[in-house]
């Protein structure tokens, strides 16, 4: 009962390997995703990286530090 649905698996895996081999031609991942990527950027050289400054990271959270008090101020309501 089984024999069929196994044999199909086996010819359909066996079917990806060779795709992926290359035997029906070259994969879709072979080449680059956007080929036109690098050419379409406007001004590439004028992209700085530059390190994070200490008043820059003061509203930025620390990992496995406690999590940061809100600046809030509360009050007791009117009853």
């Amino acid at each position: 009962m089984l024999r069929w649905p196994i044999a199909i698996l086996i010819v359909v895996n066996v079917l990806a390997f060779v795709a992926l081999r290359g035997a029906f031609g070259p994969s879709t991942t072979s080449r680059g995703r956007e080929p036109n990527y690098l050419t379409r950027q406007i001004h590439p050289d004028w992209l700085k990286v530059r390190p994070v400054s200490a008043a820059d990271a003061s509203d930025q959270a620390v990992v496995g530090g406690p999590a940061p008090q809100a600046p809030i101020s509360t009050s007791e309501l009117p009853e």
